[in-house]
């Protein structure tokens, strides 16, 4: 069946590889990038990388390039999301190394698929829980934003069931899921043992949060990225990102 994706723009995501994006539709945004950034920080010689609803392949496809000696692998259930994933893997010829999965990542058939001893486990589920945001009218970007199938606990349960023993998880959220995040972590037997809060701009409360996640318990380490300064400029931080793609 073929998809109506709409105008589309062609967008750098790193210094080699761009992502087609529906110009109305969901885009990657800096949320994608940090956690890219962490996950990649967090586990840099992992060979084996999943990223839980990668979505149009921004998380995925840029660790792909930070991990050239990598395979990976994608699952995203949202039909729009697919086929623009399908058609960025196939345009930046990362087919070889990257194998993605149309399906719902809280299903076991296809959970099953994916297989299991993953170094590095990634994820970037909706932040708004049905009923608590005004729903976009946009179904792509609907189901980006809203918890329909699930948020920070389905991530959760699954990237634990397929995490190698010493992997490392890195999921990225809403900064006021703390609490849903440990007592999720709690009922699959993670630890946190990082969290990394992104303030937009200085002066601003958090936007979202990173945070590490292993099977076994360890120092705690908190830290926080500002994106911009209090005047809207970007920071050493936002810096830090670009040099991280490359650019």
């Amino acid at each position: 069946m073929t998809v109506d994706l709409g105008p589309l723009t062609r967008d750098r995501l790193t210094r080699d590889v761009w992502l087609y994006q529906r110009a109305r539709g969901h885009r990657f945004s800096s949320d994608d990038l940090v956690t890219a950034l962490i996950a990649y920080g967090a586990a840099p010689a992992a060979r084996r990388i999943l990223d839980l609803g990668c979505g149009i392949g921004s998380v995925l496809l840029h660790l792909a390039w930070s991990c050239p000696d990598a395979t990976l692998c994608g699952i995203e259930a949202q039909e729009l999301s697919f086929a623009l994933l399908e058609r960025n893997v196939a345009e930046n010829q990362l087919g070889d190394r990257v194998t993605i999965h149309h399906g719902d990542l809280r299903e076991p058939t296809s959970v099953a698929r994916l297989g299991t001893g993953f170094e590095l486990v990634t994820g970037t589920p909706p932040y708004f829980p049905p009923g608590t945001s005004v729903d976009a009218m946009d179904p792509q970007r609907a189901y980006a934003r809203i918890e329909y199938r699930g948020g920070v606990e389905a991530y959760l349960q699954t990237g634990a069931q397929v995490l190698a023993a010493d992997g490392v998880m890195v999921l990225c959220g809403d900064a006021r899921a703390e609490a849903r995040v440990a007592a999720a972590a709690d009922q699959v037997a993670l630890v946190v043992v990082a969290r990394c809060e992104v303030i937009p701009r200085a002066g601003e409360p958090p936007l979202f949060a990173v945070w590490t996640l292993r099977r076994t318990a360890g120092p705690r380490v908190a830290t926080a990225m500002t994106l911009r300064d209090a005047a809207g400029q970007p920071t050493a931080d936002a810096a830090r990102l670009r040099a991280f793609a490359g650019l």
